[in-house]
């Protein structure tokens, strides 16, 4: 559906006096130096979407990828319009899971179509805070590009947070005396760091592109506005990195922390063993059928026989015990 459409000159959204899906109308208006119109979609049909395509001369292999979406964040130049993938995230805590949705711009002279898929970084609110800052809506195009991109990597951000804290949970968890099972968490918030990984990465390059002003349809005087958003995806990144390295080593130490539970299990069944054993081999010898064992036919060989059971079991429990096997 199109949420939004609106023409914008020298900073300011411009009345249109038409209904939000006459397309060609708004952008019949836009007649001066620096007038713009910013098309919001979410989740088009396939006649919406052509009929966008139409009216602003989009590429049809791009117009293909914002349908099907599911794609790796990129930035491709098509004619005269730009085409920039981005992929939105957000952080469900109770499920330890990172979602993900897309955003796909088409970025022209005089216009800026943007598709989102799924249910985050919604935009009407960037569009509403961007409408407040005339001095950066000034730019352009370029302006809306920057607003979009400063959304979603703020996400990004976000969710890095979130996951630095269960980050944070899992090792003192692992660390902890008790006895924990963390393998699973620890696996799941890995492969959500790869579903990260794979949206944040690809980014870096468009970003440097936009910061350095050498991508097509974002002017030099916008430059500026896109180090700051390069940088805060580098960090992410980092973010990331660390984070993945901090789980290996807790999942390696998880692992040698179920191995020395296992060997102190062993030893204290061994030592149980061990003073049962004796019990067992006393009993044993005198239970064998023969008539000329010592002491068989003695009158008190019963009780000393308990005896020394019970003598030969706590001698060896408090060896056990004062060696740490039990």
């Amino acid at each position: 559906m199109i949420v939004d459409n609106a023409l914008y000159r020298d900073g300011v959204r411009v009345h249109v006096d038409c209904r939000k899906d006459d397309l060609t109308a708004v952008r019949d208006c836009a007649t001066g130096p620096g007038d713009f119109v910013w098309v919001g979609l979410h989740q088009p049909s396939a006649e919406e979407l052509n009929r966008v395509a139409e009216v602003f001369s989009l590429h049809p292999l791009a117009v293909e990828d914002a349908f099907k979406a599911h794609q790796r964040p990129k930035l491709e130049r098509y004619d005269e319009s730009m085409f920039l993938v981005l992929k939105t995230l957000w952080y469900v805590d109770e499920q330890d899971a990172v979602e993900t949705g897309e955003i796909n711009l088409f970025v022209g002279r005089r216009f800026v179509v943007s598709v989102r898929h799924g249910e985050g970084a919604e935009l009407h609110s960037a569009r509403l805070d961007l409408e407040q800052r005339t001095a950066v809506l000034g730019h352009g195009p370029s302006a809306v590009v920057y607003a979009i991109c400063d959304r979603v990597v703020d996400a990004y951000e976000a969710v890095a947070n979130s996951v630095e804290e269960d980050v944070d949970e899992i090792e003192t968890s692992v660390f902890s005396p008790s006895r924990t099972q963390d393998s699973q968490r620890i696996y799941v918030l890995k492969r959500e760091l790869s579903e990260m990984r794979r949206a944040v990465n690809p980014l870096r390059e468009p970003m440097k592109r936009f910061a350095t002003g050498s991508a097509p349809f974002v002017s030099q005087e916008a430059a500026p506005f896109f180090r700051d958003v390069a940088d805060h995806v580098l960090r992410v990144s980092e973010s990331i990195e660390t984070l993945d390295g901090l789980l290996s080593t807790a999942f390696d130490a998880n692992l040698a922390k179920i191995s020395l539970q296992q060997n102190e299990d062993m030893r204290k069944i061994s030592a149980w063993v061990a003073i049962a054993a004796v019990g067992t081999l006393v009993a044993g010898i005198y239970g064998m059928n023969f008539d000329y064992i010592p002491e068989l036919r003695w009158h008190y060989g019963y009780f000393f026989a308990l005896g020394l059971m019970v003598v030969c079991a706590l001698a060896l429990y408090r060896a056990f015990k004062k060696s740490g096997w039990l």
